[in-house]
């Protein structure tokens, strides 16, 4: 197993998400590779933390990357969040990603929560995906 594909899967999911019209349309460029501090946009995109397993296959080193993406909105209701949501889903399990590194095998989506924090209001929807992953060296 290797922890070398991580940087590459990440460029490339977070470049898909970034050059995505329809996704631009509805969050414009508030897609992050971490969780904003400060002033937030109303709605936004982050990528998560992630879990990683080996998982060769025999002929090549390989591993499951467990990935978290993040929708946050501090709209009433949600809508708004649920449809991002549906979007970034549709983009990660969709599109061929190409990696700098190694190979994208298969990305699937596992799961999501959808929750109001009761602190501020704001709506989070946390969704995980599997990105399997061998590497070519």
């Amino acid at each position: 197993m290797s922890y070398g594909l991580s940087a590459a899967l990440q460029t490339a999911l977070f470049a898909a998400l970034e050059a995505d019209a329809e996704l631009t349309s509805m969050v414009g460029t508030a897609v992050f590779d971490t969780m904003p501090t400060g002033t937030t946009p109303d709605i936004f995109v982050a990528l998560g933390p992630e879990d990683v397993v080996e998982q060769a296959d025999g002929t090549s080193p390989g591993a499951n990357h467990d990935l978290q993406v993040t929708v946050v909105t501090t709209g009433t209701g949600f809508l708004g969040a649920k449809q991002v949501a549906g979007r970034v889903s549709d983009i990660l399990t969709n599109e061929n990603l190409s990696l700098s590194r190694g190979n994208l095998v298969q990305l699937r989506f596992r799961k999501a929560k959808a929750r109001r924090d009761t602190t501020d209001g704001s709506r989070r929807i946390d969704m995980w995906f599997r990105a399997r992953v061998t590497d070519d060296i």
